[in-house]
């Protein structure tokens, strides 16, 4: 056995200091301190100098006081994100891509949730502000004026100035899932508005009208069904999917607001008798993470949310860092998924009898 080791044998290593670095490379600590800090004036400093700056802080394990580079620079390389909720299924993937990319950059950020309280929203907004963020990523969240510091908003719909929107292509996204429906020869289709708390519904929900309108497809109001409430569990679709049975108006496919809405159906479908796909096929939107472990797996209008997040916050350092101009809008490409939670539509008298037994 080892013995242990006493106190007084332990010597504390000697701190390396911004000195030292530039002792070693025969320059000021200014120089060495705005290369390091990459500020504004280190643009002035050639690239092979600011290179043997950084071998030279690499090789002593030069590691700057973030209170020192604040007080040098007046900058705290944070930002703030502003979000509905932490850790549900839309918000996670987002701050995930945030996350990734703001490491790199050694930035990091300070998280808010309001849960659509336009009153927490206000109050944190400056709480961030007083903890001195140099801008702002806000998640699943109106904006309707301008913010005091370049934001970049997920989704954005409203043109703000100052505030770059990042925007899915929503009537790509309602193309591909209603032709995908329309190919297994679904007419009789039901659909899930989007609560009007969301920033996505109302674009979402024209993009699905215009899309149904060009393909034919009749879209009855019996079969359509919106969404309330701030639920971010399966269970928002649950009562909603069963009001639409208790209506006696059969159909053979459901397309959902998004996947947790779709999933949430799918139980109620299967606790009223039915089978999916066999009897309704369903799709989703955004292929969240459960989507593909769901029992079936979920057909769904993928959002690249993990990126949509690396992409907000690439664009917000551009604008803190290079001073880039606002860009108004970044539109957003969807991916279709299909997986087995549809299939070809059945008979619509067969789903009919099935109705009528389950009630």
């Amino acid at each position: 056995m080892t013995a242990p080791k006493k106190k007084g044998n332990l010597k504390k290593s000697p701190q390396v200091t911004l000195k030292m670095v530039a002792e070693r490379v025969g320059l000021t600590k200014g120089t060495c301190s705005a290369v390091l800090n990459k500020t504004a004036a280190s643009r002035s400093v050639p690239p092979h100098t600011q290179e043997r700056i950084f071998a030279t802080a690499r090789d002593l394990n030069y590691r700057p006081s973030f209170y020192a580079r604040n007080l040098g620079v007046k900058r705290t390389y944070m930002i703030g994100v502003v979000t509905q909720v932490i850790g549900d299924f839309y918000s996670s993937p987002i701050i995930g891509g945030i996350e990734l990319y703001l490491r790199q950059k050694d930035f990091f950020f300070l998280t808010v949730t309001h849960r659509h309280d336009p009153t927490l929203l206000d109050t944190y907004s400056h709480l961030l502000l007083d903890r001195g963020v140099e801008g702002f990523i806000t998640i699943d969240t109106f904006i309707d004026r301008p913010l005091p510091l370049p934001a970049v908003a997920i989704p954005g719909h409203q043109r703000v100035e100052g505030v770059t929107n990042i925007v899915l292509d929503h009537r790509k996204g309602a193309w591909l899932a209603l032709n995908h429906l329309i190919e297994l020869g679904h007419k009789e289709i039901a659909f899930m508005k989007g609560a009007e708390i969301s920033p996505d519904s109302e674009d979402r929900w024209n993009a699905i009208l215009e899309v149904a309108q060009e393909l034919g497809i009749c879209m009855r109001a019996e079969l359509i069904v919106q969404l309330e409430g701030d639920d971010a569990t399966p269970q928002l679709g649950y009562p909603f999917a069963k009001e639409l049975l208790a209506r006696k108006r059969p159909f053979t496919a459901l397309f959902a607001y998004n996947d947790i809405s779709a999933i949430g159906s799918i139980r109620a479908f299967e606790d009223a008798g039915l089978r999916v796909p066999e009897d309704i096929s369903v799709v989703g939107f955004d292929d969240i993470r459960i989507a593909v472990h769901n029992n079936p797996s979920l057909t769904t209008v993928r959002q690249p949310l993990a990126r949509m997040g690396e992409i907000a916050a690439c664009t917000l350092l551009k604008r803190i860092e290079d001073h880039a101009d606002w860009v108004p809008e970044i539109a957003v490409e969807p991916e279709f998924v299909v997986r087995n939670s549809t299939t070809r539509a059945r008979a619509i008298a067969s789903v009919a009898r099935k109705l009528e037994r389950a009630s």
